[in-house]
């Protein structure tokens, strides 16, 4: 076997694992595999006689090169609140990913992790769910370990603090956001206030539009008339609604809720997130 063989077997068998920090961290299968073709061209264009560690090396790679893409986001900003589902070109979910993400983070909680900033995002990502130490990470996030030690720190409280409480059910789900909309259609602030977190956001194409539960209540006519053109729908495993025209979704709505409350709601419009988002329109109930 000649060095470019033997490399790129090297390189594959680290190639699951690399893949599962860039989805985690990108929330997109499609931009995870332009990280880890990114990660392999600079294996080739390097002398792989001095890399010692092999599967930490292209795991810094992969994570700067997220990073960047981050960066690039923010700054022409398009609305990264629902990842895709991490699935391969045929439809079906690779055996070896699907191994490395079951017991790691749910869809709902990607949710979560894609309104973080993306320093704070990555030292999570690389800490919490694959357990790199910090001084890895800090020179990936170009801060002191102790800086990246805090960066995590933040990242996992937003994390925890946003995230549904164990035995928040679909169902459940559904009947806390039935409320909310039926105190929007009448006007009930009341029930609208009971309905919200004191500190629920709700976020367009990823950027916030509105913060408090008393803000969010004063939009409540926005629902109401949002709501009586939209379908009920489980999306990417959390609850929302989706409107449709000619037989395509071009409007998804999320609900984030916790317990009792709606902590968040995301709102996108945005082409490609909506057409690839994992989308399960439900019956709209009678009566």
């Amino acid at each position: 076997m000649d060095e470019d063989a033997e490399l790129a077997d090297q390189f594959e068998a680290h190639r699951a694992r690399l893949r599962a920090v860039a989805y985690h961290t990108l929330g997109s299968p499609s931009d995870a595999d332009d990280a880890v073709q990114e990660a392999w061209l600079r294996l080739s264009r390097s002398d792989s006689s001095n890399i010692q560690n092999l599967g930490g090396w292209l795991t810094t790679v992969v994570a700067r090169v997220c990073l960047d893409m981050l960066q690039s986001r923010r700054e022409e900003p398009v609305g990264i609140h629902l990842p895709e589902s991490a699935v391969n070109g045929s439809g079906g979910i690779d055996p070896e990913q699907e191994a490395l993400l079951a017991d790691s983070i749910g869809p709902t909680l990607l949710v979560i992790l894609h309104t973080l900033p993306p320093a704070e995002r990555l030292a999570f990502v690389l800490h919490d769910i694959f357990a790199i130490p910090f001084g890895d990470i800090a020179p990936i996030v170009g801060r002191s370990p102790a800086a990246a030690r805090q960066l995590a720190s933040r990242g996992r409280r937003r994390v925890q603090g946003a995230a549904p409480v164990l035995g928040t059910e679909p169902r459940r789900q559904r009947a806390v956001v039935d409320a909310f909309l039926a105190a929007a259609r009448d006007g009930d602030f009341e029930a609208l206030l009971a309905a919200l977190d004191p500190d629920v956001v709700v976020r367009s194409n990823g950027a916030e539009a509105v913060r408090g539960a008393v803000a969010v209540a004063g939009r409540a006519s926005d629902f109401a008339r949002f709501a009586q053109v939209t379908l009920p729908a489980l999306i990417d495993g959390a609850v929302g609604m989706v409107t449709a025209a000619h037989g395509r979704p071009v409007t998804l709505t999320v609900f984030m809720v916790n317990g009792e409350k709606i902590a968040a709601i995301d709102v996108i419009d945005n082409p490609h997130r909506v057409t690839e988002a994992d989308l399960a329109i439900l019956a709209r109930p009678t009566g």
